[in-house]
């Protein structure tokens, strides 16, 4: 992928000067931490245009930032109806009374203008309306046709001036993009924008499947399972970037389940020997292989926590498929799952704090979080299939796949990604262009 797909955005200040009589300290928050959430009533006029080439696309950016939010689940926006002032510029303090009267907490007030250089700016105030005060202003210049990274940039700038806590809307999923009949599925990584838009294929499906991708912490890199016919899969990087692909090592049995250290310097896999998985970590740098599970049970989908001293992982050394956590060099290691049915791909929050993981009891399968010491166990979701559990960079939502069963005249069976957030409230589906599995949810973009 060219250079140009990183959407390379600047951060400014908007007009220091002009901001300076407004700003106050801010007085409406929401609490992300509680459960059943009253949504915020929040008024998101259309963004202003300040020439009339810029109305449509002033538009645009108004309908991705108004969709960010709602997805969020945290905030109502108002119906543009009932809007009362007609607001001209951003840089003109709102007629509060006339936003009270239709109930609004809260005011995103922002302007579209082009620059001399071909690029635009999206200039942005956000305002507690009760308290007639600004709660922040931002605004952000960027390639025309980067236009919904500028959206997605400004949704997060209004999370965060409501919640403390960053957004997650400027990042992307990479997944599996699943086509033809069941006994033959053909899978490709395709990679797209977190709210479906821009779905691009990494990889062709040709000559191999593309399993279980997983984003760097650091870098536009993958790493996958690439399962080839005649021989064992073999775990591969991806740069988004470039496109090249490069194999991690050539070993005679199957490596899979890859995922990077939060580092990015180094890759978890499991590695089969002799009919046996155990849990290895390699240095990106060096290419040095360390074995860190040596047990006759199967041990599987390694996870690092976020300050890289333990790893989490599921075994099936007790009976039936449990989750362990060790320390970073393998010592440690200590069971914190003990429910009934098998629990599977452990995933570290990026705040540290909980492990989210698959548990399949009873013919059905639940997306559920636990904390590493084995305390809190709540599960978020049910159906036939739900699998493959991913965070948001906040660690406030997760994102999954849910399969449906297979019908006997042979409909059905499809595959399609979902997200929930961490109180198991706003369960929403993502688009994608067909069948999708396994996702992976970036960082948030540079």
């Amino acid at each position: 992928m060219s250079k140009t797909f990183r959407l390379l955005l600047s951060l400014v200040a908007l007009l220091a000067a002009a901001a300076a009589p407004f700003a106050a300290s801010a007085r409406v928050r929401i609490d992300v931490t509680q459960g059943n959430i009253e949504p915020m009533p929040i008024a998101v006029p259309d963004f202003i245009a300040t020439s009339a080439p810029m109305s449509d696309l002033a538009r645009d950016i108004t309908d991705v930032v108004k969709a960010d939010l709602d997805r969020s689940g945290l905030f109502a926006v108002i119906d543009p109806r009932a809007y009362i002032e007609n607001l001209e510029s951003v840089n003109v303090r709102p007629r509060f009374p006339d936003w009270r009267l239709i109930n609004a907490q809260v005011l995103v007030v922002a302007e579209t203008r082009d620059l001399a250089d071909g690029r635009i700016e999206v200039a942005t105030r956000v305002w507690d309306v009760y308290a007639g005060e600004q709660l922040g202003a931002v605004a952000f210049k960027t390639p025309a046709d980067n236009w919904r990274r500028a959206a997605h940039k400004v949704a997060d700038f209004v999370y965060k001036s409501l919640t403390g806590e960053d957004g997650y809307f400027d990042t992307r999923v990479v997944f599996v993009h699943e086509t033809g009949p069941k006994d033959n599925r053909v899978k490709r990584l395709m990679i797209m924008d977190q709210d479906g838009a821009n779905p691009t294929f990494l990889t062709d499906g040709l000559s191999y499947q593309a399993l279980t991708p997983r984003f760097s912490p650091t870098q536009q890199q993958i790493t996958y399972m690439a399962l080839f016919q005649n021989r064992p899969g073999q775990v591969y990087l991806f740069n988004i970037e470039t496109g090249e692909q490069e194999q991690l090592g050539s070993f005679r049995g199957m490596t899979f389940a890859p995922r990077f250290t939060p580092d990015g310097a180094r890759v978890l896999m499991s590695m089969e020997r002799g009919g046996n998985s155990d849990v290895f970590m390699m240095d990106l740098a060096t290419r040095r292989l360390t074995r860190l599970t040596d047990n006759p049970a199967i041990d599987v989908s390694p996870s690092m926590s976020p300050d890289g001293r333990r790893i989490a992982f599921a075994s099936d050394r007790g009976g039936s498929q449990q989750i362990y956590v060790m320390n970073a060099d393998g010592s440690n290691q200590r069971r914190i799952t003990f429910g009934e049915g098998r629990y599977q791909t452990p995933v570290w929050s990026p705040r540290g704090d909980l492990i989210a993981f698959t548990r399949q009891y009873q013919g059905r399968f639940y997306i559920g979080v636990i904390r590493p010491d084995g305390t809190g166990e709540r599960l978020l979701t049910e159906s036939y299939l739900d699998e493959g559990p991913t965070w948001a960079p906040n660690g406030r939502v997760i994102m999954f796949y849910r399969q449906t069963p297979t019908n006997r005249d042979g409909s059905g069976g499809t595959s399609a990604l979902w997200s929930i957030d961490l109180t198991g409230q706003n369960l929403r589906r993502i688009p994608t262009p067909g069948d999708a599995s396994d996702p992976a949810w970036s960082p948030l973009l540079p």
